[in-house]
């Protein structure tokens, strides 16, 4: 083990386009098979593993008070499935769940249907992709992967008797869905980039060599899912780019027939459909609806001209996502930063007033559970707040009630009253108020003193929950103040929020965050020497660039698998961050987005100057953000850094984007970046 920090060698390499040449040196860190790659990688894990040597019994520590909030021997909210309840479990020592079910009650005996922990001996990595009962419930379909790589295998399994059928279809993706014939299988399956680009048919006992192909999709921006409505009358295939989809159908009863077109794709259009009574309900963005609507339209003609307004658009209310039931519509929507839950009443084909859902707590979050059962008059969802654990409920969308099913437990004598939370707003460059969400122990002084963690994302339209985490609870406790910057590229304040933080907006997703960093050391919650900052992935990107921007305001960074080599990676058009990207970022082919991509990459903007405190973390098999990104751009930072800070890049050579897949391995890794934190701001 060395103390010494690893050195890259220099090998430059030109890359050219718009007439401007840069220069990369660490271009050649992405020969994978390279040994001298692997060597760079185990030199730089050996560094960091010395330099963290003496934080051992803190991670230790951190370690056990994680497992020791948690009911290592549980069971998940039993869902009703088609006459079972189906459930995963726990046990205290297992990594992986175990998949139950139950037939007619709770008190039936027990079937189990996949022990994940079984079917993961021998490996580095398990993951469990796709996991569908057959609509009969005889047979399940599931899909895994043990490299991290995200290319998974589908397995049918005979439920009765326990033993795998000879059907085993290699090279799949997250979308599995079965015909109502329970013999035939809809999946896709991706190009070299990990992009969804065909769907196949294969029936049961067949050769899966010899799938039919359904669809073909030749456009690089665009990705195929496929699913079922829930009412199980359609089989679904979505083709989708990041701004325009189009939906196809084929008839569920009828699994061999042909897929059939609702709406030809136009550039902008958006568009997702669910079934009920003879006509497609569809949420859409046309007619410019940017927080979308809800539309009808018949199963016979269901092209946008015979779209029939359902919802209305609401200008101050994003409509994310519906539920249908038989009698019931439940509409998940979100207004200042805050989740809302409509309910409707069929009354024919149209709607009802709607009536809200409300909740306990002023900040909180919820989230969709599964709800497989069309004829329900019961609405399953998540709530959450900072300081509320997962809770399950069952609404009553009849009776206006809901019903706790389960809550997880946080053992270890956790005390919600203990804690607060709280909204607080910063002012961005251009005026816009940016919604910050914060947990801290009760009693807490702002005094300026106070140890803080700053996280955001701010892309892809994905809103941060404000929600429950019981591992923060080892920083808090602590003394830390855990706060969530919901940054413009989310959607916390509707569709526009996310078109401010991309594009030639992108810029507004640094400097909003550099904003909240600032409202919170001027409200004397923290200051620049106790602040501390974290992403990952699209949120690594963030981290690396307001650190490059301000590296003076932030004392420690935390930077997961980080998108940094931003230009570099979407000019690659055989990787997955490229060419489906460019409705993200840009395309950089075009010398606007060029220039004004390369003017915030993290990579390209590492020049001599004073870095916080940084700690880096890569997959060796990570298809999302190759771990050539964050290696490459530590060696820079090696170069050009001034500050004598700690550097550290720690790669997991047998995972991928996601870090370890067994539970207590996981919690072991966010120890390490806790113990990181705690050590470099002084509080270990």
């Amino acid at each position: 083990m060395t103390h010494t920090p690893p050195v890259a060698a220099i090998k430059p390499y030109e890359l050219t386009m718009h007439g401007h040449t840069r220069v990369d040196n660490y271009f050649w860190l992405r020969e994978k098979s390279n040994p001298e790659v692997i060597a760079y990688l185990e030199a730089e894990n050996a560094y960091t593993q010395a330099g963290m040597a003496h934080t051992a019994e803190l991670q230790q520590t951190l370690y056990q008070e994680m497992v020791a909030r948690i009911q290592e021997t549980d069971s998940s909210a039993p869902v009703a499935h088609g006459g079972y309840f189906y459930y995963t479990r726990t046990e205290a020592g297992q990594q992986y769940p175990i998949h139950c079910r139950k037939q007619g009650s709770m008190d039936a005996p027990e079937e189990i249907l996949l022990d994940e922990n079984a079917l993961a001996q021998g490996t580095d990595y398990f993951k469990v992709g796709v996991f569908v009962p057959s609509p009969d419930h005889a047979l399940l379909a599931y899909s895994t992967d043990s490299s991290g790589g995200e290319r998974y295998t589908i397995f049918v399994k005979n439920l009765a008797t326990g033993e795998l059928l000879p059907d085993q279809i290699p090279g799949t993706s997250y979308w599995v869905t079965w015909g109502n014939d329970n013999r035939t299988l809809f999946y896709t399956t991706q190009d070299t980039a990990w992009r969804d680009y065909k769907l196949f048919r294969y029936v049961l006992g067949s050769d899966p060599a010899q799938a039919e192909e359904l669809f073909h999709e030749p456009d690089e921006l665009y990705r195929l899912a496929v699913s079922k409505t829930k009412d199980n009358a359609y089989i679904v295939m979505a083709a989708t780019s990041m701004e325009t989809s189009e939906m196809w159908v084929l008839d569920a009863h009828n699994p061999g027939g042909a897929l059939r077109l609702l709406q030809a794709r136009q550039k902008g259009l958006r568009y997702w459909v669910e079934h009920r009574n003879g006509r497609f309900l569809i949420r859409t963005n046309a007619d410019n609806s940017p927080n979308y609507k809800i539309v009808t339209a018949p199963v016979d003609a269901p092209t946008q001209e015979n779209w029939q307004e359902l919802i209305p658009h609401n200008p101050d209310k994003l409509l994310e996502g519906m539920e249908v039931f038989a009698d019931y519509l439940a509409v998940y929507g979100r207004a200042n930063a805050l989740p809302t839950l409509d309910v409707y009443r069929f009354v024919g084909n149209a709607l009802s007033a709607p009536h809200a859902v409300e909740f306990p707590e002023a900040v909180y979050a919820t989230r969709g559970a599964e709800n497989p059962e069309f004829a329900s008059r019961t609405f399953r969802f998540i709530y959450t707040s900072m300081t509320t654990s997962d809770t399950t409920v069952d609404y009553d969308m009849a009776q206006h009630t809901w019903h706790v099913v389960k809550q997880e437990s946080v053992l270890g004598g956790y005390d919600p009253t203990d804690y607060e939370t709280a909204c607080v707003w910063a002012t961005a460059e251009d005026g816009a108020q940016i919604p910050i969400s914060l947990l801290y122990k009760k009693g807490m002084t702002r005094n300026g003193r106070n140890p803080l963690l700053l996280y955001g994302y701010g892309s892809y339209g994905a809103s941060m929950a404000p929600g429950f985490d019981q591992k923060r609870l080892s920083l808090v406790d602590r003394g830390f103040i855990w706060a969530i910057a919901h940054i413009r590229g989310g959607q916390e304040m509707g569709r526009h929020w996310y078109e401010q933080g991309k594009f030639l907006h992108k810029k507004n997703t640094f400097t909003d965050f550099i904003a909240c960093a600032e409202h919170l050391i001027e409200q004397r919650f923290t200051s620049r020497d106790r602040l501390a900052i974290m992403g990952r992935s699209a949120g690594g990107l963030l981290i690396g660039a307001v650190i490059t921007m301000r590296p003076d305001l932030f004392h420690a960074a935390i930077a997961g698998v980080p998108f940094v080599d931003v230009v570099t990676t979407i000019l690659d058009e055989s990787l997955p961050l490229s060419v489906g990207e460019w409705e993200e970022w840009g395309n950089p082919n075009e010398e606007e987005f060029y220039h004004y991509m390369l003017s915030y990459s993290p990579y390209d903007n590492t020049t001599p100057q004073a870095y916080p405190h940084l700690l880096i973390t890569a997959g060796l098999n990570d298809p999302r953000v190759a771990y050539w990104e964050p290696a490459k751009w530590t060696a820079r930072l090696r170069q050009v850094n001034t500050s004598g800070n700690h550097l550290y890049l720690k790669t997991m050579m047998g995972a991928g984007h996601f870090s370890s897949s067994g539970r207590y391995d996981y919690l072991k890794d966010i120890a390490f970046e806790y113990a990181f934190l705690l050590d470099v701001m002084g509080e270990g």
